[in-house]
């Protein structure tokens, strides 16, 4: 084993979209960071679907750039539809998605890594993590290299002991087309992780050339949407997508088939996504459903390659093709990638801190699908936060630990560290308490301060949010100062706008003189301040009361065993999940009310004690 001669500050193992974040952050506060890679030509490449963004995942991507990431940049600037969900609902709702082109998409990514200052990137193998009494000193490649660093950030995404299915057909692999990691889950048990197994799939990639397009519905993309907070990026040729359906002969194909799934035939153990199930799923859960919606989802302008959404199978690819043709408009498609299941380790709950560092050894920070999500903007999220945290230990600098009324981020980890997974774990916007607080319109007003704090944003970037702010705040107060008669009752514009058949544009229209035009982006922005500023003050005030639990602490080693009041499953939850406030305790899955008075008590007990 050779000893590589420089020891990194940062060593961020897997450049999906986990390991870009991560180590784009790590650099970009001035750590000397190492990007790791199985492979150069899949940087930031984008294994299943096409899309960036999507309900509640779209939120992430906005708090992704707000922090100072290039998930939102790159997907503006490489996607070739975007779209507005929920854009007739409410502002908490609202989500940004587009469909990205993945070939340039990756191509960005690896660019802008490339140019980052304090970022080497490297090809090689991760075999095992090095560790002396509980701490991390580096790790060692396949290729016989020992590389020495001060922090490790593992995101492995679905390559460790990964085994994809097609049919009953198994091989090992970490995606399709890629070797699968083999060395690092026998290390990470050895080092005394407890990992579990979990299972997700790919639908079929088809040649557009073979799609009859006459027969599906055309789905055009909306205008004016975007991620980033910053310039817009120079936007790429947009295209529609299309909608079509699976017929009878679909469901009466798969019922007659089911012993030739894999998951169906008991080879897959692994746990799958509910939410996303495989078309085999569907029709077994779903049996009073005639037909299912497909969405016809281009991968790029430089590929016939189209990728069939909502039809995600581990079939045989012979069972593959008879699907395919017996779906409106592909009864002549051509499967260019066949549809695949794939198995991967992860390392199960309770074993990592808020900060994504983990338990057993000091200095490993764990970031993607080896926490149990799945999802380009999960993965992405907890990259950027794994990254600067594990800057943050080699600077010397407080943690950066997000809450759960700060963001969706914060939501995600506190889920991930306080419940056990039944499932890989996926964000909805119903997971978040506080959802009109975290709107993916205000991202940039609620984590660019912090941002610039930590060095990821330029001065430039703070001042612009602190002069939008400033914006919002006189503009409002103006709006209610400025009165007209309306129906013949003294009105201000500001509660014209509050009305529910009313809006600022509406109101602009009305009163050309009197409301300005600040642009799309900040009108709405007003819009929802002066339509929502009772349910906020609400929700602000829900926040209070539970950061009040946020401040008292628990000590580390605190013996929940010695309590004889509280039950018996809540002694093993807190022990096991080490809660570091009685707010975090409130949170973890199978605690009560009454445990939670029951721990307070003996907290404040031990206080007047010591």
């Amino acid at each position: 084993m050779w000893n590589y001669p420089e020891t990194y500050d940062v060593i961020v193992v897997g450049a999906g979209h986990a390991g870009c974040e991560a180590a784009h952050a790590a650099a970009r506060m001035g750590c000397k960071t190492l990007l790791l890679t199985m492979n150069l030509d899949t940087i930031g490449k984008m294994s299943c679907n096409p899309s960036i963004g999507g309900t509640a995942k779209g939120h992430i991507v906005r708090e992704i750039d707000a922090l100072g990431g290039l998930m939102g940049k790159l997907a503006d600037q490489c996607s070739i539809q975007f779209r507005m969900l929920n854009a007739s609902k409410g502002p908490a709702v609202r989500s940004p998605r587009s469909q990205a082109d993945k070939a340039a998409y990756a191509l960005e990514m690896k660019y802008r890594l490339e140019q980052t200052p304090n970022l080497d990137i490297k090809q090689g193998t991760s075999e095992s993590l090095v560790a002396e009494k509980g701490k991390l000193i580096g790790l060692a490649t396949q290729e016989g290299i020992f590389y020495p660093a001060k922090t490790i950030v593992l995101s492995s995404g679905t390559f460790m002991r990964g085994l994809i299915h097609i049919g009953m057909t198994n091989f090992s692999g970490g995606r399709g087309g890629d070797k699968a990691a083999m060395g690092l889950s026998p290390c990470l048990e050895s080092l005394g992780f407890n990992l579990g197994r979990l299972k997700t799939g790919t639908p079929p990639r088809i040649n557009r050339r073979s799609i009859d397009f006459s027969q599906c519905e055309v789905q055009h993309g909306d205008a004016d949407v975007h991620f980033s907070y910053d310039k817009p990026e120079v936007r790429m040729t947009q295209i529609p997508c299309h909608i079509t359906y699976t017929t009878a002969e679909t469901k009466q194909l798969i019922q007659n088939n089911l012993h030739r799934s894999p998951l169906y035939a008991g080879v897959i153990t692994g746990v799958g996504p509910r939410y996303c199930p495989s078309i085999e799923d569907k029709i077994v859960r779903f049996a009073d459903k005639e037909r299912h919606q497909i969405f016809l989802e281009p991968e790029g302008l430089t590929t016939e390659e189209v990728y069939v959404n909502g039809i995600s199978t581990s079939f045989p690819f012979d069972l593959q093709l008879e699907l395919i043709h017996s779906v409106i408009g592909l009864e002549k498609a051509e499967i260019m990638r066949p549809a695949y299941a794939i198995e991967y380790d992860y390392v199960k709950s309770d074993q990592i801190y808020p900060t994504l560092e983990t338990k057993l050894i000091d200095g490993l920070f764990l970031a993607g699908q080896i926490n149990g999500t799945t999802g380009y903007e999960e993965a992405a999220g907890q990259g950027i936060i794994a990254g600067i945290n594990a800057a943050c230990k080699v600077l010397e600098k407080a943690p950066f630990i997000m809450r759960r009324s700060d963001s969706y981020l914060g939501v995600m980890i506190d889920d991930l560290i306080r419940f056990d997974l039944t499932e890989p774990y996926r964000m909805f916007t119903s997971r978040a308490e506080h959802r009109l607080l975290l709107r993916q319109d205000n991202a940039d007003l609620r984590l660019r301060p912090l941002a610039y704090e930590l060095g990821m944003i330029t001065k430039e970037q703070y001042d612009r949010v602190l002069e939008k702010q400033k914006c919002i705040e006189e503009e409002t107060a103006r709006l209610h100062k400025i009165h007209k008669n309306i129906d013949g009752k003294t009105t201000s514009l500001a509660a014209l706008i509050c009305r529910p058949d009313w809006d600022y544009q509406k109101a602009r229209a009305q009163y050309p003189d009197f409301i300005v035009d600040f642009g799309a982006d900040l009108n709405t922005q007003i819009e929802v301040t002066l339509k929502y500023a009772g349910y906020v003050e609400r929700q602000q005030r829900e926040v209070a009361k539970l950061e009040s639990l946020d401040k008292i602490r628990i000590p580390k080693n605190f013996a929940y065993q010695t309590l004889p009041s509280l039950r018996a499953e809540a002694k093993q939850k807190l022990a096991r999940f080490t809660p570091e406030n009685l707010g975090a305790a409130s949170r973890v899955s199978g605690i009560s009310p009454s445990d939670i008075s029951i721990l307070m008590i003996a907290l404040q007990k031990r206080k007047e004690v010591t």
